[in-house]
């Protein structure tokens, strides 16, 4: 076998998708090569309608001199619904290797025409079930089929939620589904494989409908019945027989309905499940539902029906509680050791009726005591009543709540203490795959990493929500603009932001407006920097992965949006009207304020300038010159407004705020020598503030990049590395294991930020993730050709105290490493290239001459190019393969070796403060015992590392050293 291969084939970002309805799918592939600097200069991609049949192949594109291996789209005959197809890929390289073919992989399509649906919407018979009755429904079917099944497939989609069962079988494992989409306009339906679950003879098809996010409580206004108030469900069965032939069983009023053991379900309040009502076997053949209510055709207004787009929400790892205590008010409660967003599994033998009872909340309060708080309204609460019968295990099924600790009330013998093994958490998350990686010497960086990521898994759930916990979880559009590249750096988000893009421009408003939530169900519109997600997420998603297609797609509700902006006002280049979050949760706002002190106007302006940009871009990528030549000279007035608006004659920014000087230096408002009083004046900002931020939700994810990007990454660093309020690792200090909303949801005396908008759960500022992977890490793309086909390995070294870093990320190319060390005596670089993608590397701090690659010097390496010394240091590019650098440490990069807060050694400075105590009478040797007090206190910081606060401590006693130092030279001359 060749040692060069296809792998990893994928169709729409799927491993052979069941059910979709792309008309023309697109399908990727990666390549494994042992041989540096591989290439891809050919492919070939086979389609067929059976495993074995490419000999006669429906599609075939034989040899196709190309270098592209994502997003290659079918161009075959018209596709089919309801149809397999198979596919393969071979390639050819520049080492003129032919590859073998990729195993098959498939994709099925689904129904294309929505005039291919039989089956009606259906609801149990108001007239015997009440609609707005609080149990779930149960709705079933028993219908016949003939032998020798060849295939089965069920298209099904509910309002609101709801769960399949075949032959008393639960079918597939999604959850939560058809998904929340704006229903009105656009709903998702699945397909499931049910062939196997079938039989020949009296076979039943059941399901399970709940309220959801269709009819159910939703926002903090308790609402109720935003988009309906009947639940429905809509399914159709597509049977073939060997001999051909097919059969379809579809939803109709020959189906029944009941309610069943499930008594109410919400997504904010949780469950009640009474085991006693249990209709034991209501899926099965066997079952006598002579008493069960009849069911009725239900004219719902419901949008377009679409095949499953986002990846289905499941449980993706299960948790065990890590301790159970009693709290000082005499709760017993469970402490999962992780802000999860989920729900427990449970297990119990208790007499019939006994009633359990868990609340969920995520953190304790001062005294120890669990806090349900700011939980405002959502009561997170599961009651479970037992049947009796030996053991029983239960979870939840149409809810989810977000939670560290669960308070448990009438487990039978939880007074003598609780087994641990009966309870487990299930995590729950839309299904994407996880692709990103960052690791350093910093523990308490690293868990910021993991807080990142449990932030995002929190809240991918169908939408990018704002908090998994309280009366709210709404897809906010601001949040998930400015989260974007950190989430596509760590899970695989195609799939999920296609999805809740599609959504954002079904209700973006016919003047171009956009919401503030997706889908919408609140009041208002069109923020800047809310809104301005309509052109910054589909233009991040093509950047990461390619995607012009999607990109094209959102082209016109990107335009829309930066017309909408341009048509506010009497200024077609400011935007200084309407109603605007500003700054959110700014630091700098007034007393009781959650805007900060940014004027609306300059981020207004300034996010119009930096989606004009994106715009324009778009339409360079798209083809389409006359939208690019116009978004380009819009954009040059719009940035001449700024300046003459809010720069001083003399350069000087008018507005003295860290966020107003983020974003001109960001959105690119300022150039030349006002660029650098700009970034000049930010460094003095924070220095000011000695080294915190003041940023809210505008300000915040860019201004690391603002500082390191203008020269003063030393700074950025420090702000990274800060652990006193407000910092990005304060909350580590005080065991948080997701992000929070506000830098002091827990204030450094124990009380909490105020009830009414406190999430321990709320991605937003876990944006500055994205700037650890591509500065301090250095793993970055050059953006003239998406999706890392060109490759910026660029590491950020030295600037603090971290001394080594690690980051890795899956492309659409395959793996990509940026890794680097560096001790007093050398510095070392790590990278990893995948096969079809050229890397441009610059070793900072390096001289040409000292750089080796295992081995051989650099000058030496084969398949290098652009090979030369800057000021910077080396800087070359390299093809794939993994490869290891090594050069002296000798431009004066001074590693500081990290802190660990568990250790926090004293002994240094209390010598010290004896020698400042006592000055110099006694000493016979100043000079000697300063020299060596200074030399013992270093060592102790390297031996056993500090916390900030007594670094800070040293650093300040240190300096009184110097101070005396240079008094006691004087005073000897």
């Amino acid at each position: 076998m060749t040692n060069l291969q296809v792998i990893d084939v994928t169709c729409e970002y799927r491993k052979n998708p069941l059910g979709i309805d792309v008309k023309q799918p697109r399908i990727s592939w990666r390549i494994q090569s042992d041989t540096r600097g591989t290439m891809q200069i050919a492919y070939r991609y086979q389609v067929a309608l059976t495993e074995d049949g490419f000999e006669q192949p429906l599609w075939d594109t034989d040899y196709t001199k190309s270098d592209q291996s994502i997003h290659i789209v079918y161009n075959g005959p018209e596709l089919a619904s309801g149809t397999r197809y198979y596919y393969r890929v071979k390639v050819w390289d520049n080492f003129g290797r032919e590859s073998e073919w990729s195993d098959v992989s498939w994709w099925e399509t689904a129904l294309f025409e929505e005039s291919e649906w039989k089956a009606e919407w259906i609801t149990p018979n108001p007239a015997e079930l009440d609609p707005l009755t609080k149990p779930i429904f149960l709705l079933r079917k028993q219908f016949g089929l003939k032998e020798n099944i060849a295939s089965a497939r069920v298209y099904a989609t509910g309002v609101g939620l709801y769960e399949l069962y075949v032959n008393g079988e639960r079918v597939g494992d999604e959850l939560l589904a058809p998904g929340w989409t704006s229903y009105s306009k656009r709903i998702q339906y699945q397909t499931y494989d049910v062939t196997a679950q079938l039989c020949g003879n009296a076979n039943v098809i059941g399901v399970m409908l709940a309220d959801g996010w269709y009819k159910g409580d939703l926002t903090w206004e308790d609402k109720r019945h935003l988009y309906g108030d009947k639940r429905a469900v809509l399914l159709q069965m597509h049977v073939r027989y060997t001999d051909g032939t097919e059969e379809v069983v579809v939803t109709d009023t020959t189906w029944k309905a009941a309610t069943g053991p499930i008594l109410y379900s919400e997504l904010y309040h949780g469950e009640t499940y009474d085991a006693r009502l249990e209709k034991d076997g209501w899926s099965n053949a066997d079952f006598n539902d002579a008493d069960w209510q009849s069911t009725v055709i239900s004219q719902l207004s419901i949008g377009k029906l679409v095949a499953q787009e986002n990846s289905p929400t499941r449980v993706t790892e299960t948790i065990h509680p890590v301790s159970v205590f009693v709290t000082p008010a005499g709760d017993t409660v469970l402490d999962m050791g992780q802000n999860m967003v989920g729900r427990i599994r449970m297990t119990v033998n208790a007499p019939e009726g006994t009633k359990i009872v868990l609340r969920h909340a995520e953190v304790l309060d001062k005294e120890g005591n669990i806090y349900f708080g700011n939980l405002r309204s959502a009561k997170q609460t599961v009651e479970y009543i037992t049947q009796g019968e030996g053991v029983e295990t239960y979870a939840p099924r149409f809810t989810f709540q977000g939670f560290r600790y669960v308070k448990v009330e009438g487990y039978p013998g939880q007074e003598g203490g609780l087994s641990l093994e009966h309870f487990v958490g299930e995590v729950i998350h839309s299904d994407m795959e996880p692709i990103g990686e960052f690791e350093c010497s910093d523990p308490m960086v690293n868990q910021l990493q993991r807080n990142i990521v449990w932030g995002q898994r929190g809240n991918f759930v169908d939408v990018p929500t704002d908090c998994p916990q309280r009366d709210e979880r709404l897809g906010w559009t601001g949040d998930a603009q400015v989260f974007i590249r950190t989430a596509l750096f760590n899970y695989q988000g195609g799939q999920f932001f296609t999805k809740w893009l599609r959504d954002l421009e079904a209700d973006q408003l016919p003047n171009g407006g956009v919401p503030f939530v997706v889908p919408n169900v609140i009041n208002g519109d069109s923020s800047a920097a809310w809104g301005d997600a309509a052109v910054i997420c589909p233009w991040t998603v093509y950047l990461c992965y390619g995607d012009t297609r999607l990109l094209e797609e959102q082209y016109g509700s990107m335009k829309a949006w930066v017309e909408y902006i341009r048509a506010q006002g009497d200024n077609e280049y400011a935007w200084n009207t309407g109603f605007h979050f500003g700054d959110w949760l700014g630091l700098d706002s007034k007393e009781d304020s959650y805007f900060g002190a940014t004027p609306n106007e300059l981020v207004a302006t300034a996010y119009y300038a930096y989606s004009t940009q994106l715009l324009r871009d778009a339409a360079r990528v798209l083809g389409k010159t006359e939208d690019a030549a116009m978004y380009g000279e819009l954009l040059e007035k719009i940035k001449q407004y700024f300046a003459d608006e809010f720069l001083t004659p003399l350069g000087r920014l008018a507005v003295s705020t860290q966020t107003a000087h983020v974003l001109a230096l960001m959105f690119d408002l300022v150039d030349g020598k006002r660029r650098e009083r700009v970034a000049h004046d930010l460094n003095e900002l924070v220095l000011e503030n000695d080294y915190h931020l003041t940023t809210g939700f505008v300000g915040t994810p860019y201004l690391c990049f603002a500082l390191s990007n203008n020269g003063y990454h030393e700074t950025a660093v420090k702000l990274l590395l800060q652990d006193t309020y407000p910092s990005w690792l304060y909350s580590v200090t005080k065991g948080a294991t997701t992000i929070w909303e506000h830098w002091d949801g827990i204030k450094p005396d124990g009380s909490f930020w105020s009830d009414d908008m406190n999430s321990y759960n709320h991605y937003a500022y876990g944006a500055i993730g994205d700037w650890m992977y591509r500065v301090i890490a250095g793993l970055d793309m050059d953006e003239t050709v998406p999706a890392y086909k060109r490759i910026r390995i660029q590491p950020r070294i030295g600037g603090g105290e971290l001394t080594h870093v690690r980051a890795a990320h899956d492309s659409m190319y395959g793996k990509i490493t940026s890794a680097w060390n560096i001790t007093h005596e050398e510095i070392t670089v790590e990278v990893e290239i995948p096969a079809n993608t050229t890397a441009e590397i610059l070793l900072p701090n390096a001289d040409l001459q000292d750089v080796k690659e295992g081995s051989a010097v650099l000058t030496a390496l084969e398949g290098i190019a652009s090979l030369q010394e800057t000021e910077a240091g080396v800087s070359f590019v390299i093809g794939s393969g993994s490869y290891r650098f090594v050069y002296p440490n000798k431009r004066g990069l001074n590693p500081v070796f990290s802190r660990d807060t568990k250790v926090i050694d004293l002994l240094a400075v209390e010598k010290t403060a004896t020698v400042l105590e006592a000055h110099f009478p006694g000493i016979s040797n100043p000079h000697g015992v300063l020299a060596s007090l200074r030399t013992q206190s270093l060592q102790k910081l390297i031996e056993h590392p500090m916390s900030h606060s007594t670094e800070d401590k040293l650093d300040a006693v240190l300096k009184e050293l110097n101070a005396l130092e240079w008094e006691l030279e004087t005073v000897e001359k």
